[in-house]
């Protein structure tokens, strides 16, 4: 009974978790052993909600065809936070980074974890409330597994405290702290609801728990920093700053980009009803008769209106709060672009010309070839690893800004077909639709947002102090490479299966685990070569590159999602 519990993606997980551990110093002790407990809360949870009698998967319409991922989901991301922390601790070691530094960055992983044990309580919590609500019977063993999740939150909140207060000064300090990590806690509940419900049958809960905790976990991030910025501002003083917290222009720009594109919905509804209220008060009757144009032109115009306010007006302000640019933002990022112009120039010609030719021609070969959407995909994958893999150790903080605007052209994009905005709405549908797959949905199309976010994601969180080359490039890799040569070689050559479902085959896997070890060691061979100097345990790299195929192979979540992060996480050891 307990080994039939054991998926091949549950393995893969706990190996991935047990790898981690193996490498936590003695100073993160109460770190680990909230890990250890997240971990057990999360395997215990989706085994809970995984079960035929269970009616959280109905209650939330996950999407089709996909498990739960609740442990995958929960152990993700505070685990990337905790190779992080590892890797942080040997340059604390070497006095390559400030304590303050260490400090915040402990703060978040606590913040991360406390997100995803919040939302499991929510989760294990679900199903007993309708049960009471429609006066059903209990479980026999539910009152045992009540005792055992009491005493698990206990245990934690413990764990958590006893962390914490170690490394606060003073009790008022140690009490915002609290405050502060439960304030995640509580939004990635309200959040993880607001997700599953508004966008049904587009992720499993493991895929919405990730993006819970992303979300929270940097706007988190973004308002403290403002919070901070605001009581500078006001108190004309700097003590309360030493949470170690530093932004590079770069940085307060993604921020401030992706806030104002997430606000862009409520913002561009709020001035279109302001526009049909005041056209309906000037002219009702013109209204009603021409309802059909200003459906089409009048709500494009309103659109395109709020877009520009709100990147131009509204974000720079935030950005010039928080962070001292001397300058319009804009101005500054043309000033930026164009501080290199022999190197960053024809590296935008190359991007824009290598888009434009692998655009139109695999555009064209989807409709006029019978070959099969999967594989028209993955030469996508081969055109990231083209286009970014040179700029990762060429020019790596114009990579960061690049990632930051292909991402909010992305999101522009999906606003514009998912409201149909003239003149694009139909044309971007049309063009999205001949690449979509099984985890896409009617509502959203994320397939693109995943590759993207898959490898900026290593890119970003490296930013800072990395000693480890590859590190960077996680999601260019495994994504790029990796995944390209498992689907490639399992489609065509592909015999044995892993399981009598799935479609992953055993000679897939294999090819993309030696497509990905062949890369990593031609690109540390060309970077020792240039006068990189880090060190690269190959053994480590093995185990890591092993298990990222292997997860790609056994997960039914979305790989593009989960894979480089697993593979980041891991390299950072």
């Amino acid at each position: 009974m307990a080994w039939s519990l054991l998926n091949g993606e549950r393995v893969v997980v706990i190996l991935y978790i047990s790898r981690v551990f193996f490498s936590i110093p003695s100073s993160l002790f109460h770190e680990s052993i909230a890990l250890f407990l997240l971990a057990l809360a999360g395997l215990f949870v989706e085994i809970a909600v995984e079960n035929p009698n269970s009616n959280v998967l109905d209650r939330f319409k996950t999407r089709p065809g996909a498990s739960s991922g609740i442990l995958l989901g929960t152990v993700t991301l505070p685990t990337v936070m905790m190779s992080r922390l590892i890797q942080l601790s040997r340059a604390l070691s070497d006095q390559d980074i400030k304590l303050e530094e260490f400090g915040y960055l402990n703060m978040q992983y606590w913040a991360a974890s406390v997100s995803c044990f919040s939302v499991l309580i929510f989760l294990w919590a679900v199903p007993r409330y309708f049960v009471n609500n429609n006066s059903g019977p209990l479980h026999s063993g539910s009152g045992h597994d009540a005792k055992f999740t009491l005493v698990h939150v206990v245990l934690y909140a413990v764990v958590c405290f006893m962390s914490v207060s170690s490394k606060s000064y003073g009790g008022l300090y140690l009490a915002v702290k609290l405050l502060w990590i439960l304030f995640h806690g509580l939004a990635s509940v309200r959040l993880v609801q607001h997700i599953l419900l508004t966008f049904p049958s587009c992720a499993s809960i493991g895929e919405a728990l990730l993006a819970t905790g992303g979300l929270v976990l940097y706007f988190g991030d973004m308002l403290t920093f403002t919070l901070v910025k605001i009581s500078v501002h006001v108190l004309f003083s700097t003590s309360l700053v030493h949470l170690g917290m530093k932004r590079s222009e770069i940085g307060t720009i993604l921020q401030g980009v992706l806030l104002g594109l997430l606000l862009l919905p409520l913002f561009y509804k709020f001035v279109l009803q302001i526009w049909i209220h005041f056209s309906r008060l000037i002219n009702s009757e013109a209204h009603v008769a021409e309802g059909r144009t200003f459906d089409g032109i009048g709500k494009s115009i309103v659109f395109y209106a709020s877009l520009a306010v709100m990147l131009i007006l509204i974000v720079p302000e935030w950005m010039q709060l928080v962070q001292e640019f001397h300058m319009h933002p804009v101005l500054w990022v043309s000033t930026f672009v164009f501080s290199e112009p022999l190197k960053r120039l024809p590296l935008c010609m190359y991007w824009i010309g290598l888009i434009c030719i692998s655009v139109f021609r695999f555009y064209n070969i989807s409709k006029n070839s019978r070959i099969e959407r999967i594989l028209l995909r993955k030469f996508y994958h081969l055109v990231a690893v083209l286009m970014f893999l040179p700029a990762v150790y060429l020019q790596p903080e114009f990579l960061d800004l690049a990632f930051g605007a292909a991402f909010a052209i992305f999101l522009a994009l999906e606003m514009i077909r998912v409201w149909k905005i003239w003149p694009l709405g139909h044309l971007v549908h049309q063009f999205m639709n001949a690449f979509t797959d099984h985890r896409d949905s009617d509502i959203l199309i994320i397939s693109h947002f995943s590759l993207l976010l898959g490898c900026a994601l290593p890119k970003w969180m490296s930013t800072g102090f990395n000693d480890r080359p590859l590190a960077p490039s996680a999601g260019i890799l495994s994504l790029g490479i990796g995944d390209t040569m498992a689907s490639m070689v399992g489609h065509k050559y592909g015999v044995f299966r892993w399981s009598k479902t799935g479609k992953k085959t055993v000679e897939g896997t294999a090819a993309g685990i030696t497509s990905v070890l062949a890369a990593c060691s031609l690109l540390l061979l060309l970077l020792a070569s240039s006068g990189f100097i880090f060190s690269q345990h190959w053994s480590s790299l093995l185990f890591a590159v092993t298990l990222s195929g292997l997860l790609e192979a056994f997960t039914m979540q979305l790989d593009n999602a989960f894979i480089p992060l697993v593979f980041y996480s891991l390299l950072c050891l």
